[in-house]
């Protein structure tokens, strides 16, 4: 009896396993944001957004260490508050917006590092480039809004080198140095919601 009872605990457990599937969380775009900076003239800094931005997640885990993440950023909403200056970020010097209108950035690996943070690996796509970026996280906690909906919220932190992605325009001083800087700091403010 013991061994009937066994075994049919085991194929419970086998059964609650093999249902049990991964909670999807959708980027709450109106709560969100993509920020970038980049230094002018050695020792200015032009700072900048993108509008149009999406984002989703899966993750079984409670606390986001099995999380898979696919994010998206249209390039020609680029805002440096300078309508001249972002016309040229959106052409051919640039990220060429007409024939490269997506970046993309999806998560491979993600490594807890703290009791809320996290070292997300993923692959980061600019024009015809893809490289391997770590997303620096901070989970900074989830509650339920007035309307009954779960929201967690991150802040994630990287830099990459814009020529690493063909973003190779600059023009030289003459006191030395670069107009443009080669690293880009980006910085990521994501509210996701939990969806039914």
């Amino acid at each position: 009896m013991n061994i009937f009872r066994r075994c049919i605990a085991l194929v419970m457990l086998l059964a609650s396993a093999s249902i049990a599937t991964a909670t999807t969380w959708k980027l709450d775009v109106a709560h969100s944001s993509v920020r970038f900076s980049v230094s002018h003239l050695v020792i200015s800094e032009v700072m900048g957004s993108f509008g149009k931005f999406d984002a989703t997640m899966e993750s079984q885990a409670e606390d986001f260490s099995d999380a898979k993440i696919n994010a998206t950023i249209n390039t020609a909403s680029i805002d440096t508050e300078n309508e001249k200056r972002d016309g040229h970020l959106r052409s051919d010097d640039f990220f060429n917006a007409e024939k490269f209108p997506e970046i993309r950035f999806v998560g491979t690996t993600i490594e807890k590092t703290g009791s809320d943070t996290y070292a997300i690996t993923g692959t980061l796509t600019i024009r015809d480039s893809t490289r391997t970026v770590v997303l620096n996280t901070q989970y900074k906690g989830s509650v339920v809004d007035p309307w009954w909906n779960t929201q967690a919220v991150f802040k994630a932190t990287t830099s990459i080198n814009r020529f690493d992605f063909g973003l190779r325009w600059n023009t030289a001083m003459e006191t030395g140095g670069l107009v443009a800087g080669e690293t880009v700091e980006i910085m990521l403010l994501l509210e996701f919601t939990k969806q039914p």
